[in-house]
C-alpha cells in the first residue's frame, strides 16, 4: 500500500480535516512526498470513542491471543522490507544500518512481550482462600490480579522513529496489557509512522480484533496532542521527548476532571564520573569510548553523556587532551529536524555564556551543503561554578558535554549531590574504588535509574531487567521503566474479588488454574490448583 498521508481511525484510512504538512529530509532540507493531512478534534474524538468501545473485548482476550497479535505486528513490520528502511533514512538522516538495527529492536521487543505475557507473571495473581473458622474474625475469600488500565495515548519520539514511536515500547507494552492504543505520530517522520501503522492495521485485521484497538493520528503543533490527552476515554499517556513537552502533557492530564498518569521519559544529562585510579590508568582509553558515546547518532539520544565529573589534575588533563584530539576528527552530524538543530545551537550558546564555562574542543565545522547539521563540542567549568549555577544542568540535546573540574573528593561529592534526577549515572573506576567510594555510589543511587560501571550510557538493552526511567526531571514517575518487560506495569491496575463465585472468576484466579501460571496462594508461590 503506497503512502497516503491519511489518518488511521478505527481501521479506516481517512483524510484529516485540518491543515497539511510534509516530512523533511534533514540531510538536504527538502520536502518529502506525499503531503500529510492533520486530524481535527472530531477525528481525535472518533479514535478515542472507538478505542473505548472495544476496550472490554480487547482487555479480556487471553494472554495467548494477545501474544499472537504482538507477533503478527512484528511479522507485518518485517514484511515492509526495504521501503521502511529507506523512508526511515530519508526522514531522519540515519544510515541504513541504524534503521535496520532499530527495526530489529522494535520487532524484538514486540516478540519479547509476546513471550512474557504467556508466562502470566505480569498478572501477579494472588489467592487467599477463605478461613471461616478463624478467630476472632473469619477471613473472606480474596483474589486479585492485574487488569488492563484502559485506552492509552502514545506520543512518537523524534529520535527513535521505530523503537519509541508507532510500534515502540509504549505501544508494545500497552498492547501486551490489553489496552487499545492511539498514537500521535511525530511530525519528523510521518511516512515512517504511516508505514508502521499500515503493518499494525494488517495485524489487527489478521487477528480478528476490532479496528479501535489501534489508531494513528497526525497533527502539526500541540493542538492534536492536547485534544487527545484531554479526552475522557484516555486512561494513560506514554511519552518520550523533551522536558517541556512531557511537563505540558503532565499538566494537561492532571487538570482533567479525572486525572490520569503520564509516563513521560524526558531530559537527562547522564553524568559520567571519572574516579582517580581509573583515570590515571586509562585516561586515553576512557576518552576514546566517551567520544564514541557522545557523538553516536549525532548525540541525539536520551542517554547521551552530557556531563563529566572528576577531580582536577594531570590525569584529567590527559583525558581532556585525548578527547580534544578525537573530537577534532568527528565530522559535522545531521540532526533530526530544524527545530532540533536550532535548539542545539541556542542551548549550546547559552551554556557557553555561563560564568566560568570554556569551550576546549570541537568537531569539524558544519558546511554549507544545506540540511540540518551540527558541530560536536566539549566545554569545561570549575566545580565551584557548577555548584553555584543550576543552569549548567540543563540538557543540550546533541553532541555537547560539559566537564566539571572539581577541586578535591569533597567537591566531587558535593557536585554529585547537587545533581537532578537522571536516567543514568556512569562510573569509570577500579573495583577497589567502587568499594571505597561507597558514599558517592549511594548519592548516585538516589539520583539515577541505571548505574553503568566502566561503560557508557548509550545503548539501552531491551530485556527483563532494564530500567529506563529515573527521578524527576528524567521521568514523571521514578517507579516505572519505558523499556523492558516491566514497562507493562504502567498500563495495568490491580483488582480484587471478594467472595466471588469461583466459576465466574477470571481464568487467572480460578481454582483449577486453566492458564497454568504461577500464583501466590496463601502466601506460597505455586502453579498447583487450589
Amino acid at each position: 500500500m503506497p503512502l497516503t498521508g491519511k489518518q488511521l481511525i478505527a481501521g479506516k484510512w481517512l483524510d484529516g480535516r485540518a491543515d497539511t504538512f510534509h516530512g523533511v529530509n534533514p540531510a538536504s532540507g527538502e520536502n518529502l512526498e506525499p503531503a500529510f493531512t492533520c486530524a481535527d478534534e472530531f477525528q481525535v474524538a472518533e479514535a478515542v470513542n472507538a478505542a473505548t468501545e472495544c476496550f472490554t473485548k480487547f482487555a479480556n482476550t487471553s494472554p495467548l491471543e494477545r501474544a499472537e497479535f504482538l507477533n503478527a505486528c512484528a511479522d507485518e513490520i518485517m514484511a515492509l522490507g526495504d521501503e521502511l528502511l529507506e523512508r526511515v533514512s530519508a526522514e531522519t538522516g540515519y544510515p541504513r544500518a541504524r534503521a535496520e538495527g532499530e527495526r530489529g529492536r522494535t520487532c524484538g521487543q514486540l516478540r519479547l512481550f509476546a513471550d512474557w505475557i504467556v508466562k502470566g507473571e505480569y498478572l501477579d495473581a494472588r489467592i487467599d482462600t477463605a478461613l471461616p473458622d478463624r478467630q476472632p474474625m473469619p477471613r473472606p475469600d480474596l483474589r486479585s490480579f492485574n487488569q488492563a488500565l484502559g485506552p492509552v495515548a502514545v506520543f512518537g519520539a523524534s529520535n527513535f522513529p521505530l523503537a519509541f514511536s508507532v510500534a515502540g515500547g509504549d505501544t508494545a507494552s500497552a498492547f501486551a496489557a490489553g489496552c487499545p492504543v492511539i498514537v500521535k505520530a511525530h511530525n519528523s517522520h510521518p511516512g515512517t509512522s504511516e508505514l508502521v501503522a499500515q503493518a499494525l492495521a494488517k495485524a489487527v485485521e489478521k487477528c480478528g480484533l476490532p479496528g479501535g484497538v489501534f489508531s494513528l493520528i497526525l497533527g502539526s503543533g500541540r493542538r492534536v496532542g492536547a485534544e487527545l490527552v484531554k479526552s475522557a476515554g484516555i486512561k494513560a499517556v506514554g511519552f518520550t521527548g523533551s522536558f517541556s513537552g512531557g511537563t505540558a502533557l503532565f499538566k494537561l492530564a492532571n487538570e482533567r476532571p479525572e486525572p490520569i498518569p503520564v509516563f513521560a521519559e524526558m531530559g537527562s544529562i547522564n553524568p559520567v564520573v571519572l574516579l582517580p585510579e581509573a583515570l590515571k590508568g586509562s585516561a586515553e582509553g576512557i576518552a576514546e569510548g566517551f567520544v564514541g558515546s557522545l557523538t553516536m547518532g549525532t548525540g541525539q539520544f536520551c542517554v547521551n553523556p552530557g556531563l563529566v565529573l572528576a577531580v582536577e589534575g594531570e590525569d584529567l588533563d590527559r583525558f581532556i587532551g585525548a578527547t580534544t584530539e578525537a573530537l577534532s576528527k568527528v565530522g559535522a552530524g545531521v540532526m533530526l529536524n530544524k527545530a532540533t538543530m536550532l535548539g542545539y545551537q541556542s542551548g549550546g550558546a547559552k551554556l557557553r555564556d555561563q560564568q566560568g564555562v570554556e569551550e576546549v574542543a570541537a568537531g569539524e565545522a558544519t558546511g554549507d551543503e544545506g540540511g540540518f547539521t551540527c558541530q560536536a563540542s566539549l566545554l569545561t567549568v570549575s566545580g565551584k561554578d557548577f555548584l553555584e549555577n543550576g543552569e549548567l544542568q540543563e540538557e543540550v540535546f546533541g553532541p555537547t558535554s560539559l566537564v566539571v573540574k572539581c577541586r578535591d573528593r569533597d567537591e566531587l561529592l558535593q557536585a554529585v549531590a547537587a545533581l537532578q534526577g537522571q536516567l543514568t549515572g556512569t562510573l569509570q573506576c577500579t573495583e577497589g574504588e567502587l568499594g571505597s567510594y561507597g558514599d558517592l555510589v549511594e548519592l548516585l543511587r538516589q539520583r539515577v535509574g541505571r548505574i553503568v560501571v566502566n561503560g557508557y550510557p548509550t545503548g539501552v538493552e531491551v530485556c527483563h531487567s532494564m530500567m529506563h526511567g529515573g527521578p524527576f526531571p528524567a521521568a514523571t514517575d521514578a517507579r516505572f521503566t519505558s523499556v523492558g518487560t516491566k514497562a507493562i506495569e504502567r498500563f495495568l491496575r490491580p483488582i480484587c474479588f471478594q467472595n466471588y463465585p469461583e466459576n465466574l472468576l477470571p481464568e487467572a484466579l480460578k481454582n483449577d488454574n486453566p492458564l497454568g501460571i504461577a500464583r501466590l496462594v496463601n502466601g506460597e508461590k505455586t502453579s498447583d490448583t487450589v
